[in-house]
């Protein structure tokens, strides 16, 4: 696998998924009991997904994580513990993925680059950041 697990005291901060990463089975990266769910679901030509919905179910929530892929371009991510010490620092280019689970976090753009962000809702603006 192709991917890395960026931790703090055995506790997962972020996964980092490169664009190389291509299993040939389905695959999730994160597990069953966090806030995201992400892996690879493979399927066989002449597959077809059966049109569904999901349930509305209660979730508790606590904490915001975030879902980052570097559409074009190419940066520097820097990933930091709950007690904002930086525990790495890691190239991105186009198609890498990173899953912040908790921490803080924070990007050096080396040219010119587009992220296309998923982060849980509603967001209730800039007063639930904190910048250090």
């Amino acid at each position: 696998m192709n991917y890395e697990c960026i931790c703090d005291n055995n506790s997962i901060v972020a996964y980092l998924i490169r664009n190389s990463e291509n299993p040939d089975k389905t695959t999730f990266i994160t597990p069953p009991d966090l806030n995201f769910q992400a892996g690879f679901i493979i399927y066989p030509p002449g597959s077809n997904i059966p049109r569904h919905f999901h349930h509305p179910i209660q979730r508790t929530i606590k904490g915001t994580s975030e879902v980052i892929l570097v559409r074009e371009g190419a940066c520097i991510v820097d990933i930091y513990t709950n007690n904002k010490k930086l525990i790495a620092s890691r190239p991105m280019k186009k198609g890498d993925i990173v899953i912040f689970v908790c921490g803080g976090h924070g990007f050096h753009i080396t040219e010119e680059t587009v992220l296309f962000e998923i982060k849980q809702g509603p967001y209730p603006g800039t007063e639930e950041k904190e910048r250090f």
